[in-house]
Order: structure tokens, then C-alpha cells, then sequence
């Protein structure tokens, strides 16, 4: 398995989680960030930490889009078919 399948299965794997269950890691990997130490482990926690928080990103992007999406159809006004006849 090359390099780019790995990646599009971790992508798979991370969105099938919910948001509310990473944000309670969110917390916890953020500390083990801002403690530096030159390991492996501290490592993993900042690759862990910028992945929960690109899901949070990713969220934030697609509902405001959706919704500015939404509010756009609602606000086109609707075709007149009507004909003014003299």
C-alpha cells in the first residue's frame, strides 16, 4: 500500500468519528504539545492534535457553506412566469 492510500485510509478512519468525541481529546493532546519533548510520542501527539483540529476546521468550512449555500437559494427571487397581455 503506497504512501497516498495510507493517508486516504487514515482520512476514512478519522471522519467516521464524531466531532464531540475528538474535541474531549483535543484538550488532552494540547498539553502533551506545549510540553516539548524531542520524542517520537511528543511527535504523535502534535500529528494527533492537528488532526482533530483539521476535522473541527473541516466542519466550520462545510456547514458554512451549506448554509450560505441555503440562504442563497432561499434569497433568489423565483422566475415570473406571468405575461403582461395588451
Amino acid at each position: 500500500m503506497g504512501i497516498e492510500e495510507v493517508l486516504h485510509h487514515l482520512a476514512d478512519r478519522i471522519l467516521d468519528f464524531d466531532e464531540g468525541s475528538l474535541v474531549q481529546l483535543q484538550e488532552k493532546y494540547l498539553k502533551k504539545v506545549s510540553d516539548f519533548s524531542p520524542n517520537r510520542e511528543w511527535e504523535r501527539a502534535m500529528v494527533i492534535y492537528f488532526m482533530i483540529n483539521s476535522v473541527r476546521v473541516k466542519n466550520r468550512i462545510f456547514n458554512e457553506r451549506v448554509q450560505a449555500a441555503a440562504l442563497a437559494k432561499q434569497s433568489k427571487p423565483s422566475k415570473n412566469n406571468l405575461k403582461i397581455i395588451k
